[in-house]
């Protein structure tokens, strides 16, 4: 069951979600459905919806099969690890994952996930991607999801570009890149347009205002991309997109 379908809202949400308060934050189990299941995961990095595995199904669905037969992806704003250990199964021991990573709390969730899977292939980068290289101020947010870049954090972060990463020869081209950087996503890919420009990966972008939507969208136009939502629906009214 999907309860991610059933709004906190209604009765039946509330009662569907309530043993789930009885798992401990600290416990290790394994994920028991999708494409990671078997994985091991802290059932305290994040929320339910990981280890009950349908958490953003959609989202999880056409990105497991956009990289398939891929070598390169980064996950940009890897949080806790989900989709940089979901392309880790899919790219194999041949493939790169290269997850970029600002908040201490979430590297040290995961850090764990990665050594507990036994996971090799994937380069944890502890900074913030943006539209330059050097020192920002980042806010941390209790549930870890909403961690942003920030004049006002109270942590300061290294930021870099993907542009100057990559042409530092430090790290190979993306074929897929993920990105899901609470507002900062237009930074992100002014950050990369010359190797937009000249290698076209694919992207799986969360805008997070209707306004930085149609930046974003604008922007990967003008790269030549093609812009749809993720879910199928109407461009305008979706958060999701894949740019091809």
């Amino acid at each position: 069951m999907n309860l991610s379908a059933i709004p906190r809202s209604r009765l039946v949400g509330r009662l569907l979600r309530a043993p789930l308060r009885l798992v401990p934050r600290t416990a290790v189990v394994p994920i028991i459905q999708g494409p990671l299941q078997g994985t091991r995961w802290v059932v305290g990095s994040g929320n339910h919806g990981y280890w009950l595995g349908w958490y953003e199904s959609d989202k999880v669905r056409r990105f497991a099969a956009a990289i398939s037969g891929m070598r390169v992806v980064y996950d940009v704003g890897a949080n806790v690890g989900y989709y940089s250990m979901l392309a880790s199964r899919l790219l194999g021991r041949t493939g790169q994952v290269i997850a970029f990573e600002p908040d201490p709390q979430n590297i040290a969730f995961l850090r764990r996930h990665l050594e507990m899977n036994g996971i090799e292939n994937v380069r944890v980068v502890e900074a913030a991607v943006s539209d330059r290289c050097g020192k920002a101020r980042f806010q941390q947010e209790a549930s870890r999801y909403k961690g942003a870049l920030s004049q006002s954090g109270t942590l300061s972060v290294c930021t870099l570009s993907l542009d100057e990463l990559i042409s530092s020869g430090e790290f190979p081209p993306p074929e897929v890149i993920k990105i899901d950087v609470e507002g900062a996503e237009q930074h992100v890919l002014s950050g990369a347009e010359q190797s937009l420009r000249s290698k076209h990966p694919l992207l799986f972008v969360a805008t997070h205002t209707s306004a930085l939507h149609s930046e974003c969208c604008q922007f990967l136009k003008s790269l030549d991309y093609q812009v749809e939502a993720i879910d199928g629906s109407s461009l305008e009214s979706s958060s999701e997109i894949i740019a091809r």
